[in-house]
C-alpha cells in the first residue's frame, strides 16, 4: 500500500455503493446476507468475507448508525462479570479485548488509566474489594495472555499521586486512590468503519441506506432509502444483526433494551485529567460512573442502566432524570460540582439485552437491566434466520464468529474457521511501524498507517489543513477522506459517526457548512 493511498480494495464510496447494490439485487443469490452494520454485523461481514464466502450486507442507516456508537469507547477486559460470577463471560471479555489491542486495531485501541479516589465516601472495606476486584483483573489480563507492556498492572496510590492523576478531585479528606488499567477505543463508530471497510477488501458488498422490509432464511425484500427503490437480495444464509431491532425482522425474539446514558463536557470544565476516573455509585458495590478524557477537547461522563419500555426510536432521548443522576454522582467526588448548564452534550445508547426470563424477579417486577447477562445469544428461527443479539463492543467479533458458524450451519455452507482473530483491519500496523510514521499522533489514534495518506491530503492543499471549526482537532482532510473512503454519504455521517462533532450541538450547527462544502468538492471530482 502507498503511504498516500487507502487499503487496497477498502474504499467505499457513493459510486462504489451504486455499483455493487445494482450486483446484489440482480438476481444472483449471494452466500450470506448480514442485516445490520453497527459492530456485530461489520464483524460478521468481515469473518464469513474473510472465510471466501460472498457477502451482502445492509443497514436501513448508516455504518454504526445505532448503540455500536453509543458506548463508553472502552474495550472492557471483563472485570464487573467476575463479581456477578460469569467466568466466561468475563474470560471471553478479556481474550478479546487482548486480540484487539495486539494484534486486529493496535491503532484503534490502547490501555487506558483509571484512577478510583479514595474520598472519606469510599469506606476501608469498599476500597479492599475495590483493590480485590482489580487485582483479579489482571489475573484476566494473565489468562487472556495479554502482555504487561500492553496492560500495566494496577497499584495503589498516595494522596499526592491521585491529585496528580485527578486534580479536580475533591482534596479534603482523600487518602490515595487506585490505579487500574482497561482498553480504550479511540472510536467505537470508527471502529465499525474499519471492520466494514476490511470486509470490503476482502469482497463484501457493504450497502448503507439499504431498509430490509421482510427477511426470510432466503433472502430480504429491501427498499434504497436514497431512491425508494424496492428489491430483493437472495441469499443462501441469512444473519440478522440488527440490534434493538433484531425482534422487528424475526419472530419470537425478545430484547429488553437498557439504556446508558453519557454527559459531554468540554475538557476544561475538569482541567487536565492524565487518566481517567472511576466514581463509585453510593449503595452499589460494583458499579460505577465513569469520567472518559477523549482527547478532543471533550470529556465523556457515564453511564447509565436503565430498562426502556415502549417503541425503540433510531436515536433514543436523553431523560433528564438520566443527566441529574450522573452529575450527583460526579459532584461526589468534585472540589466543584458541574452545573447543569456545564453539559454541553449528552447521548444514551440502547444496549441490545435478550430477555429470556419469561417472568419477574423475585420482588415481584422485573429483574434490573444491570442484572440481566451480556452474554451473546445465537438463534436460528424456524425459516433460518440466524439472529445475534446480547454482548457488547468488546466481544463483537467472537458474536459474529459465532454467528457465521451458525449461519454457514444453517445454509449448508462450506467454510473453514475464523481467521479474524489474526486478521489486522484497515490501519492496523505494528507499534514501531506506527510510532515511525511523521504525522501527528492524534490522525495515528484514528487512522493508524493510514494516517500519512490522510495528512498528505492536507500537505497538498493548505486549506484541507484547517481544522472543521474553531477549537476542535478534526480537519477538513478527514472530511473528504471520509466521504472518499469511509463511505460517509451525507452531513450527517460526517458530522455524527466518522467525526463526532455532532455530540455538541453548538459544534454541529457550526460546522454543518463545512461537512456540505466538502461533500460537493468529492461529487466534484473524484479521487
Amino acid at each position: 500500500m502507498s503511504h498516500t493511498e487507502a487499503a487496497p480494495g477498502s474504499s467505499l464510496d457513493a459510486h462504489r455503493r451504486g455499483r455493487e447494490l445494482a450486483e446484489a439485487t440482480d438476481g444472483r443469490v449471494a452466500d450470506l446476507l448480514v442485516v445490520g452494520l453497527g459492530a456485530t454485523g461489520a464483524g460478521a461481514a468481515l469473518d464469513a468475507a474473510a472465510r471466501g464466502l460472498d457477502v451482502v450486507a445492509v443497514d436501513a442507516h448508516d455504518l454504526a448508525f445505532g448503540t455500536s456508537r453509543w458506548s463508553s469507547k472502552l474495550i472492557h477486559g471483563g472485570l464487573r462479570y467476575l463479581a456477578s460470577a460469569q467466568f466466561d463471560v468475563a474470560h471471553e471479555s478479556a481474550v478479546e479485548r487482548g486480540v484487539l489491542m495486539t494484534r486486529t486495531a493496535p491503532h484503534l485501541v490502547a490501555a487506558q488509566p483509571f484512577v478510583l479516589p479514595l474520598t472519606p465516601l469510599v469506606s476501608r472495606a469498599q476500597a479492599s474489594l475495590a483493590w480485590a476486584g482489580f487485582r483479579a483483573g489482571d489475573v484476566l489480563r494473565l489468562a487472556a495472555r495479554t502482555p504487561r507492556q500492553v496492560l500495566p498492572a494496577p497499584r495503589r496510590l498516595s494522596g499526592t499521586e491521585a491529585r496528580h492523576l485527578a486534580p479536580s478531585v475533591r482534596p479534603a479528606g482523600l487518602r490515595g486512590g487506585l490505579l487500574s488499567w482497561d482498553g480504550k477505543v479511540t472510536d467505537d463508530a470508527r471502529l465499525v468503519t474499519a471492520l466494514a471497510r476490511t470486509a470490503a477488501a476482502h469482497g463484501a458488498r457493504v450497502l448503507t441506506r439499504m431498509r430490509a422490509l421482510e427477511v426470510t432464511g432466503a433472502g430480504a425484500r429491501v427498499r434504497d432509502e436514497l431512491t425508494g427503490a424496492e428489491g430483493e437480495i437472495r441469499a443462501r444464509a441469512v444473519i440478522n444483526a440488527a440490534g434493538v431491532w433484531a425482534g422487528t425482522l424475526v419472530d419470537g425474539i425478545r430484547v429488553r433494551p437498557s439504556r446508558g446514558t453519557h454527559l459531554v463536557l468540554r475538557s476544561e470544565r475538569l482541567g487536565a485529567l492524565p487518566a481517567g476516573l472511576h466514581v463509585p455509585i453510593p449503595g452499589e458495590t460494583n458499579r460505577f460512573v465513569l469520567v472518559l478524557p477523549q482527547g478532543d477537547g471533550r470529556v465523556y461522563v457515564g453511564l447509565t442502566d436503565e430498562p426502556v419500555d415502549g417503541g425503540i426510536p433510531d436515536v433514543p432521548d436523553v431523560p433528564e432524570t438520566d443527566i441529574g443522576f450522573l452529575l450527583d454522582v460526579l459532584g461526589s467526588v468534585l472540589d466543584t460540582p458541574v452545573a447543569r448548564d456545564e453539559v454541553v452534550g449528552a447521548f444514551a445508547g440502547l444496549r441490545p439485552l435478550l430477555d429470556t426470563s419469561g417472568h419477574d424477579g423475585r420482588d415481584g417486577g422485573p429483574a434490573r437491566t444491570s442484572d440481566i447477562s451480556r452474554r451473546h445469544a445465537v438463534l436460528t428461527s424456524p425459516d433460518g434466520v440466524t439472529t445475534v443479539v446480547g454482548g457488547k463492543l468488546t466481544t463483537y467479533r467472537r458474536m459474529a464468529q459465532d454467528a457465521v458458524d451458525a449461519a454457514a450451519g444453517a445454509g449448508g455452507l462450506r467454510t473453514g474457521p475464523s481467521p479474524t482473530a489474526a486478521l489486522p483491519l484497515a490501519g492496523a500496523a505494528g507499534p514501531g511501524r506506527l510510532q515511525a510514521l511523521p504525522v501527528p499522533r492524534r490522525l495515528v489514534r484514528r487512522y493508524g498507517s493510514e494516517a500519512v495518506a490522510v495528512h498528505a491530503l492536507a500537505a497538498g492543499d493548505p486549506a484541507l489543513a484547517e481544522p472543521v471549526l474553531p477549537g476542535h482537532p478534526v480537519t477538513r482532510a478527514e472530511l473528504l477522506w471520509a466521504v472518499r473512503h469511509e463511505g460517509a454519504l451525507d452531513e450527517s455521517d460526517l458530522l455524527d459517526r466518522r467525526t463526532r462533532i455532532g455530540l455538541v450541538p453548538q459544534d454541529r450547527a457550526a460546522a454543518l457548512p463545512v461537512a456540505r462544502e466538502m461533500l460537493e468538492r468529492a461529487a466534484a471530482v473524484r479521487p
